[in-house]
């Protein structure tokens, strides 16, 4: 056998091995053609409701949207039921910007605890669970040395990924609020734990950064006022990783929180 013989051989060995089993098809085909009409089948928009129609047009109607959030909040009539509005509600842009699903918490669903940090990143739009990336560690290993680990319900201010991880909008944040506020009754905790400064100034309504609120005490209201808990912002662990010097701070802050956590009520 000589060497273009071999040479032959091998080439139809690899393109068998390939899984080509002819050399020519017994009709023409045109790639191009096929390739446009794939182009095409992707640029066409997916169906879009009413509500997620006029958010993509124009934005949304902030106060509708709050009005319908509010709605489907208080006839949630547990965590579950509240899960599924969440996942279901089209008032908040976020969820029309990139991000894959509603992110609403993780932990214990009667905790004594309830941390509130700013919005899902990447790990957290990828998981479907708050505080679960590089910061949601650092935040884990935190609460376990301060004896918290099964002792907590963590959620954010809003449940759709910001692009780019930005901060969310006090408008996104409002959206969100009335879900955020029934979760705070269903659960029922004894007191907050406000992480960032997007978070402590949206729950408490201020406006001081979080370098002025972080281990102050504050009390957290209900839009109603019927509904008031003790509320402790400080530093969110991304800052913490950025900064590892703040560390002290934070870990000062929850040492405060967990003695007040775990001081026996007075009597009345």
């Amino acid at each position: 056998m000589d060497l273009q013989q071999r040479a032959a051989e091998s080439i139809l060995t690899f393109w068998a091995e390939a899984g080509v089993d002819v050399c020519l098809n017994e009709t023409p085909v045109d790639r191009l053609a096929e390739g446009a009409a794939r182009l095409k089948a992707r640029q066409q928009p997916a169906p879009v409701t009413v509500a997620r129609a006029a958010v993509q047009a124009k934005g949304p109607d902030v106060s509708a949207a709050c009005a319908e959030a509010a709605r489907l909040a208080k006839a949630a009539q547990n965590l579950e039921q509240l899960a599924a509005a969440i996942a279901g509600f089209e008032g908040c842009g976020l969820r029309y910007e990139g991000a894959r699903q509603a992110v609403f918490y993780r932990g214990d669903l009667a905790a004594s605890l309830m941390i509130v940090g700013e919005g899902p990143g990447a790990d957290e739009d990828a998981r479907g669970e708050p505080f679960v990336g590089k910061a949601g560690q650092l935040l884990d290993k935190m609460l376990a040395a301060a004896g918290l680990t099964g002792r907590v319900f963590i959620t954010n201010t809003v449940f759709w990924r910001p692009p780019g991880n930005r901060t969310p909008t006090a408008a996104e944040q409002l959206v969100c609020a009335p879900f955020v506020e029934r979760a705070i009754e269903l659960v029922n905790p004894r007191m907050l734990m406000l992480v960032g400064g997007a978070s402590a100034k949206h729950m408490l309504r201020r406006e001081e950064g979080i370098l002025s609120l972080r281990g102050r005490w504050f009390e957290w209201k209900s839009a109603d006022e019927t509904l008031a808990l003790p509320a402790l912002p400080t530093l969110h662990p991304a800052f913490l990783l950025r900064q590892p010097a703040a560390k002290k701070k934070a870990w000062t802050d929850l040492l405060t929180l967990t003695e007040r956590l775990d001081r026996p009520d007075r009597p009345a």
